[in-house]
């Protein structure tokens, strides 16, 4: 006889392990995931001797859907970096916006960056820019340190490829060029607002550059970087095309999606369709990205073909661990599927006017918890967006699911402290003490999650994309964005400059 456990038990059950395990235990959040996932699966309803297999067929089915992207994106990361593609972005910022406004440079840079490149690697190779900047300025060095902190930090937590964006858009079935849209879309009023309270902060709490411990220091290749000239850097376009040709290649098949899948779509439309649907297709789209990205990294560097093994070998390495937690974590959401908690709680939500609202502050909640307790952003965005999946499966939303993700992502950037990697990348490259961190680093990011989550909270309403149009990103939702981004952009640009 199969005992039928409370789903709220189950629930409980999951989430102790997995911050027990990385919390007390100090294990690696994969083997947390996964071993909450095979004990949530025990405890779920099913036949007994499938319970262990289909926890490794959803781990394999979620290997098997992000795996190859983050892969790549973990290869075009360490090109971009490795060619100056990276510090040649920065320069156009810089050249274009000027030194009165180098903070919204270095945040723009890092917006861009984080979208392929992980957020560390990303504050590696500004910060020394930003130190180049306090030497010729002799000021504003915190300001500069924050703005590239608002503008890495909010797209690599919302905008894929970076892994946590991208697993929850396969958890809550939402479109990979939705993702990157609505992503974008709350990322650029969260950095503006970023940039306005580290401006702020930076007159009420000025702080002189020191020199790094060599403990600390960044990496050389970093420090030379910033020192290159443009001669000596690849040609704009070219570095920037692995960044905008993958977002071309994807938002192609959601908007042809889009139209083929309306009443009376021509013929036309339906074959461009066909086509779309593999030129879009994310994988193929990070692979001609990463090509490009290579190219432009031997057209550079002229490496051996060692040196070309070694480069893509350690890139792949840091995809791998990503891609075991990624996967472990939707392993656990299909555990937790299995285990009957949405119906359990969906009705809580979908029955009560307003319903949809609260969806997006909990899954706000429970993403910033988990982060305040275990540190890490990517998985609790994963842990969190497994648990509203679970919640919303069969319930109908006023809105495109896409606004939980971002909400999630909201909630994921809150609460940073010790415990955080970010947190400590911030403050040792940066040179500010732990009590300086937590006066800045901290509020920043709480500004982010709640400028973020407010951003998912309107637009659910003002822009719903509803699930019966659930990829797309049509000429009037971009126009109705654009409108909308403008008031916002006029508003906080004077608090930058």
């Amino acid at each position: 006889m199969d005992f039928q456990f409370n789903p709220f038990l189950i629930l409980f059950v999951g989430v102790a392990i997995v911050i027990g395990m990385i919390i007390g235990g100090r294990l690696n959040a994969f083997l947390a995931l996964i071993t909450a996932a095979l004990v949530v699966s025990l405890m779920a309803p099913g036949e007994f001797a499938t319970k262990i297999s289909r926890v490794a067929e959803a781990f394999g089915g979620a290997a098997g859907k992000i795996g190859i992207v983050i892969a790549l994106a973990a290869i075009i990361g360490k090109c971009l970096m490795d060619s100056g593609a990276a510090d040649r972005i920065v320069r156009a910022f810089l050249s274009a916006l000027g030194e009165k406004r180098s903070s919204l440079a270095l945040a723009g840079s890092g917006f861009v960056l984080s979208i392929p490149v992980f957020f560390d690697t990303v504050f590696y190779l500004l910060v020394p820019l930003a130190r180049s900047l306090y030497r010729r300025t002799h000021r504003n060095y915190l300001k500069y340190v924050l703005a590239i902190s608002a503008g890495a930090a909010v797209t690599h937590t919302l905008v894929p490829p970076t892994p946590g964006p991208l697993v929850m858009a396969d958890q809550l079935g939402v479109d990979i060029g939705t993702m990157m849209f609505a992503g974008a879309l709350c990322a650029l009023p969260a950095a503006l607002a970023g940039l306005g309270f580290g401006a702020w902060l930076d007159r009420k709490m000025p702080i002189e550059m020191r020199e790094l411990t060599a403990t600390h220091e960044p990496d050389p290749e970093a420090e030379a970087a910033a020192e290159r000239t443009l001669a000596e850097l690849p040609g704009l376009f070219v570095s920037l095309l692995p960044i905008i040709l993958p977002v071309i290649m994807i938002t192609s098949d959601t908007v042809v999606s889009y139209l083929a899948g309306k009443e009376g779509a021509s013929e036309s439309i339906l074959k461009l369709a066909e086509w779309t649907a593999v030129i879009g297709n994310a994988n193929l789209a990070l692979l001609a990205s990463a090509a490009i990205a290579l190219m432009v990294y031997i057209s550079q560097c002229r490496p051996t073909k060692a040196g070309i093994a070694s480069s893509v070998e350690e890139a792949l390495m840091s995809g791998g661990v990503i891609i075991l937690i990624t996967a472990a974590g939707g392993a656990f959401g299909a555990m937790l599927k299995v285990a009957e908690i949405g119906p359990a709680i969906a009705g809580m939500f979908s029955d009560a006017k307003g319903g949809g609202i609260g969806l997006l502050f909990l899954g706000f909640l429970i993403s910033a918890m988990l982060k305040f307790a275990q540190g890490s952003t990517t998985v609790a965005v994963i842990t969190a967006s497994s648990m509203i999946a679970a919640m919303i499966e069969g319930t109908t939303l006023g809105f495109n699911p896409v606004y939980i993700a971002t909400a999630i992502g909201g909630g994921g950037l809150i609460g940073s402290w010790m415990n955080d990697s970010g947190f400590w990348i911030f403050a040792k490259m940066s040179g500010l003490t732990e009590a300086e961190a937590l006066k800045s680093w901290t509020p920043l990011l709480c500004v982010l999650g709640l400028v973020t989550f407010l951003m998912s909270v309107l637009l659910s309403i003002v822009l719903p994309m509803k699930p019966a149009a659930a990829a797309l990103v049509t000429p009037e939702a971009v126009d109705q964005a654009v409108n909308f981004l403008n008031g916002w952009a006029r508003s906080l640009c004077s608090a930058v400059a």
